[in-house]
């Protein structure tokens, strides 16, 4: 079955129209053959003048040599060359054996070489003009004249094709080198959107989860002892857990390639600092919001990092510091808009605790946008986080 195939497959290539490579070649030797033999044979039955054994040669010699003229096309001209050279004085009757040179001269052309076809056409019209002096004359000027245009034709359409292939490997190389860099920019936009989703996540899940496990701790004191706030803090466990659940469908809708409903809650931005700031205050810590300069609409990008340092900010103080109330101060001036967030928590634990907790991000955000980051602690005590974002 399988030596079946490939016999098929080699006879579907043979039949294949128009014929290419070893399959165009054959062909062409087969038909430079006819074409030589019937131009020699004799134009009537009682006609005896035969092509001589030595003519014969040239002939085959001659056609079989194109076989290899992709491989090897200047040595193929050059032979064709020399059979035409001996052909020609040496037989009678005259044939077509100068289309064999004429194939080879466009042939080393197109495959390249265009000087050396040059030069084997100059030494066969030198050749020729040599035979042709006095009276030992052979053709006529016109013909002459047409050999030459013929030369110069064939020559001249090699370099054409040969111009013309290596603009299409070259389109075909730019081709390629813009799909490679198609395909390098996708693959980095790709890296970039998962690692702005791991930044998503960390923050929400960060924010969230640090509220639920103060609201915890604070209804396990308080369980007991003052019932109301366990209750107020267990409602603000559930608040913030369907919050956290929201955010990271909302995160994760980006990975899933269905349809879905749009959000009805607004992305997050400084037009919900109000949600954000009463869930801290419900973990206990006091949150004080001022506004500086006329507020406006806010690009998405710029928008959502400038919650997000926020937010980072609000959860590190509230995990970490034992802080009582904390400043948020958004003001707009030019074409920035800058985000502080003060508070009045031990110096010390503030800063060990923020340079572990959230830094880098907040300060990768700020940088993404072109704007600038600095956090350290205040001089009359707890921390300090400030961002300058483009507005």
């Amino acid at each position: 079955m399988r030596t079946s195939g490939l016999r098929d497959g080699g006879v579907a290539r043979a039949l294949r129209w128009p014929p290419r490579g070893r399959h165009a070649d054959v062909l062409l030797v087969l038909g430079c053959l006819l074409l030589s033999t019937l131009s020699v044979l004799p134009e009537e039955k009682d006609d005896r003048a035969l092509l001589p054994a030595g003519g014969w040669t040239m002939l085959v010699i001659a056609c079989s040599a194109l076989y290899f003229r992709r491989r090897y096309p200047v040595p193929v001209a050059a032979v064709t060359l020399v059979a035409c050279g001996l052909y020609y004085p040496l037989t009678e009757p005259d044939g077509l054996l100068i289309v064999t040179f004429a194939i080879a001269l466009y042939t080393a052309a197109a495959e390249g070489h265009l000087g050396a076809a040059v030069v084997l056409a100059g030494l066969a019209l030198a050749a020729t003009a040599y035979g042709n002096r006095g009276d030992a004359s052979h053709i006529e000027d016109a013909a002459g004249f047409l050999l030459v245009g013929w030369f110069v034709a064939v020559i001249a359409i090699g370099g054409v094709v040969r111009n013309r292939r290596a603009y299409l490997r070259e389109s075909e190389e730019r081709a390629r080198v813009a799909e490679r860099g198609r395909e390098l920019e996708a693959r980095r936009r790709a890296i970039e959107e998962r690692l702005r989703i791991a930044r998503e996540l960390h923050d929400v899940l960060g924010h969230n989860i640090s509220l639920i496990n103060v609201q915890a701790t604070a209804a396990l004191h308080g369980l007991r002892r003052e019932p109301e706030r366990a209750e107020d803090a267990l409602t603000a466990i559930k608040q913030a857990s369907k919050d956290t659940l929201r955010e990271m469908r909302a995160t994760l809708g980006v990975l899933r390639q269905v349809d879905e409903a749009a959000p009805v809650t607004p992305p997050p931005g400084l037009a919900r600092l109000d949600e954000l700031t009463d869930g801290i205050a419900a973990a206990g810590l006091t949150v004080r919001t001022e506004v500086e300069g006329e507020p406006r609409t806010l690009p998405a990008e710029t928008d959502l990092a400038a919650y997000r340092i926020v937010q980072e900010a609000l959860t590190n103080v509230a995990r970490h510091s034992n802080a009582t109330t904390a400043a948020v101060r958004i003001s707009y001036a030019g074409s920035d808009v800058t985000v502080h967030v003060d508070d009045d928590g031990d110096t010390a634990a503030a800063g060990a605790s923020q340079d572990g907790s959230g830094i880098r991000g907040m300060r990768d955000r700020a940088k993404a946008l072109g704007g600038d980051f600095d956090a350290g602690p205040r001089p009359e005590g707890g921390f300090t986080v400030r961002a300058r974002l483009p507005a």
